[in-house]
C-alpha cells in the first residue's frame, strides 16, 4: 500500500493531531491518503509503540475537555496509519518509501531536535546523528533517483519552522559538498511550509493513543505548488500565519512556562497538574495579572488587543480542563530556552517594558 503522508515522529501529540485529523479526512474523502510513521530514535518506549500504531484496529484518541463552556467527552478511533518504521533499522526501506511514494512530509521533534552540532563534517556514509541530518540525506536520495517535488510541514514550536529547516538542510547540504544541484532542487522544487500547531495533548494511552483536549488548530502558510494531507476544519491555510504564531507562542505557551516557573520554585508536590495549580486562587490570580498588566498590553501596542483578550479567555478555559492531567513536570522541560524563546521572544517581538518577564529573560540568559 502506498502511503503519500510521511511522519517523522511517535509522538502522543501528532497521534491526536495530524493523525486524526487525516483519519477523519479519510472517511470524508478530503485526505492524501494514508500515512507512514518513523521513529528516529533508538528509544525502547517508542519502539514498543510502534506496531500499535499501526494496527488494524487502529488507536484511540480520546477528547474530553470544556470548549464554549460546554462539557466535550468523545473517543475517536485513529485509522490513517498503515505502516511504523525505524530509521534506525530500516533506513533502506525508509529511503525507498521517501523516495517513491511520499508526498508529504510531517515533523515533530523535541525543543533541541534541530541541533546538528553532532553531525560529520563531511558527506555520512552511515545514518546521520540528528534529524535534519537524516532529512538531507533522504532528500539526496529522492533527488538521484526521481526528482519529483515535496511539501514538508513541520510541527515544531519554533517561529518560521519551516524557514529555519530548510536553512539547516542547505547548511548541512553545503557542509558535505553535495553539490550546487542539489541545492537548486531543493530551492525549486521542495516546500518548506512555516506552520503552527495548537493542541494540548496531556496523557497516553497505552499501547497507542492519547488523551486530549477538544481545541486543536493546524495553521499552515501558503506557498504555490504546496500539497496538503487533508483538510480538515482545524486547518487554517493562510498566506500569513505570524498572528496564530504569536497568539499561542506568547499567550498560552508563556503562561504555561510562567506557571511552571512559580512551581519549579516552590515547594508544592512534583507531580502537580496545570489544573490542580490553576485551582489555588493565588495561582490563578497572578497569572491573570501577569496576561492583563504584561502582555495584553505588548499585544495592544502591536494592534492586537481584540484577538489577544479572546485568546487570553480561551487560554485560562483550556488551562482550567477539568479532565486533562497535563503535569507541570513535562512543561518544565528544557525550561531555561523556553524562557528565552518564549519571554524573550515576545519582549523583542513587542518592545514591551514588561518587568516581570524581562527578568526572567535575563535570568534565563544569565544561566544559559
Amino acid at each position: 500500500m502506498d502511503t503519500p503522508v510521511l511522519q517523522f515522529g511517535t509522538s502522543r501529540f501528532l497521534q491526536a493531531h495530524a493523525d486524526l485529523f487525516i483519519s477523519e479526512a479519510m472517511k470524508r474523502g478530503e485526505a492524501l491518503g494514508p500515512v507512514t510513521i518513523v521513529q528516529t530514535t533508538g528509544a525502547g518506549e517508542r519502539s514498543r509503540r510502534l506496531a500499535a500504531l499501526a494496527a488494524k484496529d487502529g488507536f484511540l484518541i480520546h477528547i474530553r475537555g470544556k470548549q464554549d463552556g460546554r462539557i466535550v467527552d468523545k473517543v475517536s478511533c485513529v485509522m490513517s496509519v498503515k505502516r511504523t518504521l525505524s530509521a534506525l533499522t530500516q533506513w533502506d526501506e525508509l529511503s525507498r518509501i521517501f523516495a517513491g511514494e511520499t508526498k508529504v512530509v510531517i515533523c515533530n521533534t523535541a525543543d533541541t531536535g534541530y541541533d546538528i552540532s553532532a553531525e560529520s563534517a563531511g558527506w555520512p556514509e552511515a545514518i546521520p546523528a540528528s534529524f535534519p541530518g537524516k532529512l538531507t540525506k533522504l532528500l539526496f536520495a529522492r533527488f538521484q533517483q526521481s526528482g519529483e517535488g515535496l511539501t514538508i510541514l513541520p510541527a515544531e514550536l519554533i517561529p518560521r519552522n519551516g524557514d529555519n529547516l530548510k536553512a539547516i538542510v542547505l547548511k548541512l547540504a553545503r557542509d558535505w559538498h553535495i553539490g550546487e544541484p542539489f541545492i537548486a532542487w531543493i530551492e525549486e522544487k521542495v516546500i518548506f511550509s512555516n506552520t503552527l500547531v495548537d493542541r494540548i495533548v496531556s496523557e497516553p494511552l497505552e499501547p497507542a493513543g492519547a488523551i486530549a483536549e477538544p481545541y486543536a488548530l493546524w495553521a499552515i502558510e501558503s506557498q504555490p505548488g504546496q500539497v496538503l494531507p487533508c483538510t480538515h476544519p482545524a486547518m487554517v491555510v493562510a498566506s500569513d500565519i505570524a498572528r496564530y504564531e504569536r497568539l499561542k507562542l506568547f499567550i498560552l505557551n508563556l503562561g504555561h512556562t510562567y506557571l511552571a516557573d512559580g512551581w519549579l520554585k516552590s515547594d508544592l508536590p512534583r507531580d502537580m497538574t496545570v489544573k490542580q495549580l490553576m485551582d489555588r486562587p493565588d495561582a490563578k490570580a497572578r497569572l491573570e495579572d501577569l496576561y492583563e498588566d504584561e502582555v495584553l498590553p505588548g499585544f495592544a501596542a502591536q494592534g492586537m488587543r481584540g484577538a489577544a483578550r479572546a485568546y487570553v479567555a480561551q487560554t485560562i478555559e483550556r488551562f482550567e480542563n477539568p479532565f486533562l492531567k497535563h503535569r507541570l513536570s513535562d512543561i518544565a522541560q528544557n525550561h531555561q530556552e523556553k524562557i528565552r524563546r518564549r519571554m524573550g521572544g515576545f519582549l523583542e517581538w513587542s518592545g514591551s517594558d514588561a518587568l516581570m518577564l524581562r527578568a526572567m529573560a535575563a535570568d534565563a540568559s544569565r544561566n544559559a
